[in-house]
């Protein structure tokens, strides 16, 4: 069981204010100010300095959010199982709260997830979706207890486990492969939204050969994945995405791979989760029976 100073400290990080946090947790900001000088007193460092606005935590500080945080969320976890544990009408364990990034949600997730329960009918699944940064955001604020992402995220803070390597194309109404890329700046580029995974990938190989989005004759940025093919189907544009997200329409032909020669790219699905919980142990287990389901069904 966390100390009550702990989840003051954890809220004035979260808050960056004294006063908020003292509002969140129903106590007086004289009680906040003493619960953080109890704190700072027994690590020996300030937690804690002064900004315009508020406060902000020190590197102390943060070290010691990272560490309480993920206490935090394995306790309400385990407080969950525990209250399943002893309900009379209703024995299950705690439903799977997981995280996917859109591509995955979209393309990746129904499988494994179907495949899931059919292995475990009792087993109960809450996803949200977001991009990734979005998605790390839920896993620090204890909303989801894991997630499957595209993107880039803080291995100083989480742990992850491959899922699945991908293959990046582009795709086009019709024609053929170019050997390079240079060959397709003369087109419109349909993409993701910044912040998504599909579009940190792009950025970043084309930022690898001095290029940018900003080269193509044009862009349109949409949120939706759907609304992409559709636009590139009619013609509007070349766009890149996972191989996953495009199968069906290369196979009936309604995209065609245009994948540059020079353009060859492959990214990594993983799992993330909070780094030192104590249910990482399960969360590997769980990937493992998961990879086992993708192998299977692609």
């Amino acid at each position: 069981m966390l100390d009550y100073r702990t989840h003051t400290f954890l809220a004035v990080c979260r808050t960056g204010s004294f006063t908020r946090a003292a509002e969140e947790l129903h106590v007086t900001q004289p009680a906040v100010s003493q619960h953080i000088r109890q704190l700072e007193a027994h690590y020996g460092c300030a937690l804690f300095s002064k900004t315009g606005r508020g406060v902000e935590p020190t590197a102390a500080g943060r070290l010691l959010y990272r560490a309480l945080d993920v206490e935090e969320n394995d306790e309400a976890r385990l407080r969950a199982e525990l209250e399943a544990l002893a309900a009379e009408k209703d024995a299950r364990r705690p439903p799977l709260r997981l995280g996917c990034t859109r591509t995955i949600a979209d393309f990746v997730a129904p499988r494994v997830l179907s495949a899931h329960l059919e292995r475990h009918p009792d087993a109960r699944v809450i996803m949200r979706t977001g991009n990734t940064a979005e998605l790390v955001d839920l896993l620090d604020l204890g909303e989801i207890d894991f997630a499957l992402v595209e993107g880039s995220f803080d291995r100083a803070t989480f742990d992850s486990a491959v899922f699945s390597r991908e293959r990046f194309v582009a795709v086009a109404a019709g024609g053929d492969r170019p050997a390079s890329i240079a060959e397709l700046l003369d087109r419109r580029l349909i993409l993701r939204e910044s912040g998504s995974g599909t579009r940190e990938i792009l950025e970043h190989n084309l930022a690898a050969r001095d290029l940018s989005v900003s080269d193509f004759s044009g862009v349109v940025e949409l949120a939706s994945i759907p609304a992409i093919k559709a636009c590139v189907a009619a013609g509007a544009g070349v766009s890149f995405l996972y191989r996953v997200a495009v199968e069906s329409e290369l196979a009936d032909g309604r995209l065609v791979d245009v994948t540059p020669k020079d353009f060859a790219i492959e990214h990594d699905f993983a799992l993330i989760w909070q780094r030192g919980s104590r249910y990482a142990n399960g969360y590997r287990a769980l990937l493992r029976e998961w990879t086992t389901v993708r192998e299977d069904r692609v």
